[in-house]
């Protein structure tokens, strides 16, 4: 994606993405607030320290964490997806801002993507690997 400038003010976006949960996210200078879907981030992540932080570590590992507010549009999945592809959004963003910002994202893994995903279930299965009870008679 590319950035762009509204009415004077920088705008960076990224694209984050984990299990089946999906977040677009805009950088705006600021002073470090997170907006997720019109919420407070603090409320919408339910002020899980684990969540918050997790998407803030982007923004401290380069001590930018009070320089821009995080604008959030997130969809599907549960918060703990949402909340990885949040991060992966803003890590994101920060290449877009300054490419030299990607090597130190780099080595903190902020800009790998998690493949992991649920698996499917398999015909004469109860989920994916759960197999029906045993009977000896």
């Amino acid at each position: 994606m590319q950035a762009t400038e509204t009415s004077g003010r920088a705008m960076y976006f990224g694209t984050g993405r984990r299990k089946s949960a999906v977040a677009r996210v805009r950088l705006v200078p600021g002073t470090g607030q997170l907006i997720v879907n019109g919420k407070p981030g603090d409320l919408y992540f339910q002020f899980n320290a684990n969540y918050l932080g997790m998407i803030k570590a982007p923004l401290e590992t380069l001590g930018m964490e009070n320089d821009y507010d995080i604008l959030v549009k997130a969809e599907g999945g549960g918060l703990t997806g949402q909340s990885d592809a949040v991060r992966l959004g803003v890590a994101r963003a920060l290449c877009q801002l300054d490419p030299g910002n990607r090597p130190p994202l780099k080595t903190e893994g902020y800009l790998t993507r998690d493949p992991r995903a649920k698996e499917r279930k398999k015909y004469g299965l109860h989920k994916a690997r759960k197999a029906p009870q045993y009977s000896k008679r």
